[in-house]
């Protein structure tokens, strides 16, 4: 009975003593332990860094596609006669026939999407007129919004713009044409400062506008496009004072949910189809993007692109291993006759073996939580106006692999060094 534990307490004295060994080693020469590490330090860092910033890319990305709306699609004419300043976006064609007759995107158009008979998917359509650029003066202060759009109060919820101070137009102000506008934080910023806009009159192309409300600010939008420059009114009163009442320039439809997104896209082709005229053969003169598609598109494309640099910054890893083979194997070579005596003394193969690796190991662990916290730090920081993400599978899979490769590559060494014979060892000058 007394025999169990006194072997189990020797066996304890001897990992000690291989750890003990194994530190010892490591100490007696810092600078090529140092640059040991190095490699797999800047391995593991340069794997999450990559990861961080590749994930950052993907939400920044996915934010920005969803400041355009949620569950919708943008309708615009696709060539020669299409709207003014109207998204570009995926093409919805029809077959590879001949081009037909491009006819312009219409009110009347965007009634027959909002038939529910006809487009049951959609929960509301809003027409949209934009005038590109547009400036606007307020008590000799002027500055060009980027985005001047007519439109109708469902647009907002569409494209996902909440009011933050006033309020939106109605339908009663599109029906009686009242020129009212709500604005974006930069155009509420260059025109008023600290005031506050709400009530206050902007002239916009010498025409007098009232604002009403300020929209949420929402940041750059999707193409490093400041959404907030921005003045939504309604639609009649852009008609009126500046467009004329000609084409649209797009049409937003909102769908019911993101299951519907397909299957509205799906019916407002086949209403524009029969109201342009397009033929089974023939081309569409107008064009469909769809926000959900997209959103899964460049997703998957961002996701893809990560992979590629987890991949390449791996390589760093695969250098560092190579480093410590080569720092193990000169490590062995100039301790042959240390580990001569050692086994001149009855020092076991395993005890030999178990040291070296667990230098290697050792050292693999420490380049691998180095890397670590350097990576830690750099996600601290924006890089080319993204805000990496850390991703902890990818510090676990780093950490991992830098001991298995401290493991692998250290394997070689160790095994060669536990394989010396005494005699042969202690001969060695």
């Amino acid at each position: 009975g007394r025999q169990a534990p006194a072997r189990a307490g020797r066996r304890l004295v001897s990992r000690l003593e291989i750890l003990r060994f194994a530190l010892r080693g490591l100490a007696a020469n810092k600078l090529r332990s140092f640059l040991t590490t190095l490699g797999i330090l800047i391995g593991v860092a340069a794997v999450i860094l990559l990861v961080a910033f590749g994930e950052g890319a993907s939400q920044s990305i996915q934010k920005n596609i969803q400041r355009l709306g949620a569950n919708t699609l943008t309708i615009s004419a696709s060539f020669a006669g299409g709207g003014i300043g109207g998204p570009v976006g995926a093409g919805s064609r029809q077959g590879n026939g001949p081009r037909t007759q491009a006819r312009q995107l219409t009110l009347d158009d965007a009634r027959a999407l909002a038939d529910p008979e006809q487009v049951p998917s959609a929960k509301s359509v809003s027409p949209v007129v934009s005038t590109g650029s547009a400036t606007a003066v307020r008590d000799g202060v002027s500055h060009t919004i980027s985005q001047f759009v007519g439109t109708y109060p469902s647009y907002f919820e569409a494209m996902n713009k909440p009011v933050e101070t006033g309020s939106y137009f109605v339908n009663d102000d599109v029906l009686a044409a009242r020129k009212v506008m709500v604005i974006g934080r930069t155009v509420a910023d260059e025109l008023f400062g600290t005031a506050s806009p709400v009530g206050e009159q902007v002239s916009v192309s010498g025409v007098p506008f009232t604002v009403i409300g300020v929209l949420k600010e929402s940041g750059s939008g999707f193409g490093f496009q400041d959404a907030d420059d921005v003045a939504i009114v309604p639609l009649p009163a852009v008609q009126q004072s500046l467009t004329g009442f000609g084409a649209l320039s797009s049409i937003v439809v909102q769908a019911t949910g993101p299951d519907t997104t397909t299957s509205a896209q799906n019916e407002v082709t086949a209403v524009l189809n029969q109201r342009h005229g397009i033929t089974p053969t023939g081309s569409a003169d107008y064009r469909i993007l769809n926000q959900a598609t997209l959103q899964e598109t460049i997703s998957s494309t961002v996701g893809i692109f990560t992979g590629l640099l987890g991949a390449v910054a791996a390589i760093s890893l695969l250098v560092g291993g190579i480093g410590i083979t080569n720092i193990m194997l000169v490590t062995v070579t100039e301790r042959t006759r240390e580990i001569g005596i050692r086994k001149a003394i009855g020092a076991p193969r395993g005890a030999i073996l178990g040291q070296f690796l667990l230098e290697a190991t050792v050292l693999s662990l420490l380049g691998g939580l180095t890397g670590v916290a350097i990576a830690f730090v750099g996600t601290r920081f924006t890089i080319a106006g993204i805000e990496p993400v850390l991703v902890p599978s990818s510090i676990a899979l780093a950490l991992g692999v830098s001991v298995g490769i401290g493991l692998f590559f250290g394997g070689y060494p160790a095994n060669r060094a536990a394989k010396l014979r005494p005699i042969e060892a202690l001969r060695h000058e």
